[in-house]
Order: C-alpha cells, then structure tokens, then sequence
C-alpha cells in the first residue's frame, strides 16, 4: 500500500452504515470487506454491537462501521442500548452510509433520514436489494424521490447480496473521507477479536435455528478458549432470560444444541484454520435483556 503523502493525498475514515433494520447492512459490510465480519440472518434486529470492518485501498482505508437498525417499539434495555450503539456511530462517523431497500420507504425509514439531518453530519445514500425490485423501471424515479430528500454526496443503488455495483460504491465513499493516514493495520479485517467472533457465530446459528421460538432472549459468551493437542478448544455459554426457554433451545434429546454446534463448528473450522472442540451449555440469567449490568458484561452497553 502507499504510503499517506506518496503521490495522491491518502485518505482514511469511518463510514457508518445507518438505516432501519433488515435492509441489509451486515450483509453489505462483508460483500465490501471480502469476507464475513457480521452475522447475518433474517431476523430484524440481528445487528447488536458497533462492528467495524476494513476495507483498504492504494488510496484510502476506509473503516466501515456496522450499527444495529435503528426502530420503534422496542421496550427492553437491549432495545434502548442499540438504538444508542448505531446513533453513537451516526454522530462520531466521518461519513454517514444511509441503507434503505429498493422501492421501499417506511416510517423508520424517515426517522433515521431525521436522525442523518440532525447529525449535520455528511452522508451518501445506499439503495439496497436492486436485484429483487419489481418492477425495475420504478428504481429510477425512486433514486430521485430518495436524492430529494436529502443533499446526499451520491445516491448509488447496489446488490449486496450479488456483489453488484460496490467498486463505485467504495470508490464514492473514499473520496469523501478525509485526508489522514491508516487508522488500522492494513492486515486487519475487523476491529472486534476472535472471542468475539465466535461468539457472533454461535449467536447466528441458533438464530437461524430457532427461527421465531426465542426471539431476542438469547445472548452467547465465550468463556475459555485454549490450544490443546493441536486443536482449538472453546467453551461457550449460551445465556437465555427464562427458564422456559432452555428446553427449546436444548431441544428433544439435545438435538437442536448438537446441530447448532455443528453448524457453528463447521464455520469455525475455516475461520481458524484448525480442528475445533466446541462445547456448549445453555444457562438462565433471568430478563438479562432489561438488566443493565448484564448488558454491561455482555458488551452490550
């Protein structure tokens, strides 16, 4: 990589993805960084925790900043903690990426609009899913419906999904951050550590695996991780608010728990590089989602 000051200014920064949830965010942060950072599932609100992910370039590193969706409704101190970890990065960004979803606009969707106007912060626009829009001819008015809104740098639609269009999208976005050298090492990926990865992984298993049974009650936290006999060994503890909750997500038999394991253990395989032992257990910390020290110790607030 050059150098800042050799030839063309270099540029770094921090570029916040803001949006509602479910437009696709996490899914875009690791189609830009080339591998995954954040979990991704089909469940709104799946995006807890401020997760940067790096994206470097002769020219510029850009430091992408997955935030959870900004929404209504929700009454728990989870609730309130993301809503305050994705407005937090809104403020402190050098760039604001606001994601919204082809040819949809809710009342969300305007109050984060409100939220960009308000930070006076500098922003370009995302339109997301342009691969599912339909009918298609209706993107381009939605484009100018979208740049009226708001004095955005660019408006530029994308597929994050397919990968479609995200090389005018990085090089927009370079070119409005400003002049400063690497804020990370050039090796990095992400800011978070492995702890906290897997962590993520076992997290989006069991999402995936549950589907609408558990919905929000549920947090995962490494607690041992060791080298042993040329394999990686974690233990990690799956944490759920009710007691009524820990058979569900054990399963019949420890059924559900044995194909989250797998599942997770799989995906760490190819993250590390190694043999993985992966124990799981599943143990209630009663409303942990409206408990403020246990948000705490959860990295959660």
């Amino acid at each position: 990589m050059n150098a800042p000051g050799e030839g063309t200014a270099f540029r770094a920064g921090f570029a916040a993805l803001v949006g509602r949830p479910n437009v696709g965010k996490s899914t875009l942060l690791n189609a830009l960084v080339g591998q995954k950072v954040s979990i991704v599932t089909p469940r709104p609100q799946t995006t807890r925790h401020r997760i940067v992910g790096l994206v470097n370039r002769p020219d510029a590193q850009i430091a992408f900043v997955d935030t959870p969706g900004l929404h209504f409704g929700g009454q728990r101190a989870l609730n309130r903690a993301m809503n305050r970890a994705a407005a937090a990065a809104l403020v402190d960004a050098d760039l604001v990426v606001f994601v919204v979803e082809a040819l949809r606009w809710t009342p969300e969707d305007e109050a984060v609009m409100q939220r960009i106007r308000d930070s006076g912060r500098p922003a370009l626009a995302v339109i997301n899913k342009v691969d599912k829009a339909r009918p298609r001819e209706r993107l381009l008015p939605f484009m100018a419906e979208l740049a009226a809104r708001h004095p955005f740098s660019a408006v530029v639609p994308v597929s994050a999904q397919r990968g479609e269009n995200l090389e005018p999208l990085v090089a927009a976005i370079a070119g409005l951050l400003p002049e400063s050298p690497q804020l990370f090492d050039e090796r990095d990926l992400t800011d978070r550590d492995l702890r906290f990865r897997i962590a993520e992984i076992v997290r989006e298993k069991l999402t995936l695996e549950l589907n609408q049974e558990v919905p929000y009650g549920i947090a995962v936290e490494v607690e041992k991780m060791a080298e042993e006999e040329g394999r990686q060994v974690v233990h990690a503890v799956i944490w759920v608010d009710r007691e009524g909750q820990k058979p569900i997500v054990i399963g019949a038999g420890g059924a559900r728990l044995k194909r989250v394991g797998s599942s997770a253990r799989r995906e760490l395989v190819a993250l590390l590089g190694q043999r993985v032992h992966l124990e799981l257990w599943v143990k209630v910390r009663e409303n942990w989602a409206d408990n403020a020290s246990a948000l705490r110790s959860l990295g959660l607030e």
